[in-house]
């Protein structure tokens, strides 16, 4: 497993960057995890705050204590746990910003989760904001880098509300794209929290690595 890259460390959190096709925490079968792997690098009993799916990469933060894990979680909770995200999708959203809301259903048998038309049991209001910052022609096709910012956390959220719209993301086969890939073109691009402990705000953030498809766009022009 490659290494881990390290943004932030004190005794009560660490702010890393997490791989593509890692698992966030241990799964139970041994299957390289972060958990496992931040445990190692740190010498710490480190603890999961948020996630991440397997294909997913990108910034994450990772609790050191106790006190720590409480107070991240109620962040999550309370909606002051901002995360940002780079995803590129098939095609070009009809509007270049806006917000995406939906009704959605986990299925827990599939682990996939559908947008649906009424309220009932088990389904989630999700809601996200998101910006077209550059659109290519490529040999695949039509790709749109978008910058996503999320207002709730429900499982494959962005993922299933693209795909809802025609424009799934690059190499998601589980939801739609027809360049099925095991690296899911979606980057935690930064997060913004009040530190546990200090009370002050933090923000950290990083870009995708120059891989395809990332490298169709232009990271070092930051329009947003």
């Amino acid at each position: 497993m490659e290494q881990i890259k390290i943004l932030y460390e004190d005794k009560h959190i660490v702010i890393c960057v997490k791989p593509q096709n890692i698992l966030s925490q241990q799964d139970g079968k041994g299957s390289p995890d972060m958990v496992k792997a931040l445990g190692e690098m740190t010498g710490a009993d480190v603890k999961v705050v948020h996630r991440l799916d397997f294909g997913v990469g990108g910034v994450m933060v990772y609790a050191k204590s106790d006190i720590a894990a409480s107070r991240l979680s109620e962040c999550v909770r309370n909606k002051s746990f901002e995360k940002e995200y780079y995803a590129i999708v098939m095609g070009r959203p009809e509007e270049d910003f806006g917000v995406y809301k939906d009704l959605l259903f986990k299925d827990s048998s599939k682990n996939k989760t559908y947008v649906v038309d009424r309220m009932r049991k088990g389904v989630k209001e999700a809601s996200l904001e998101y910006k077209v910052i550059d659109a290519k022609e490529t040999e695949k096709g039509d790709m749109s880098l978008v910058w996503i910012k999320l207002h709730t956390g429900r499982t494959h959220q962005i993922r299933v509300q693209f795909a809802s719209r025609r424009t799934p993301l690059y190499g998601d086969g589980k939801y739609g794209s027809k360049t099925s890939d095991k690296k899911t073109a979606l980057w935690s691009y930064r997060l913004t929290f009040l530190h546990p402990i200090t009370k002050k705000i933090i923000s950290f953030s990083d870009i995708p690595d120059d891989s395809f498809p990332w490298n169709v766009f232009d990271f070092s022009d930051n329009r947003l």
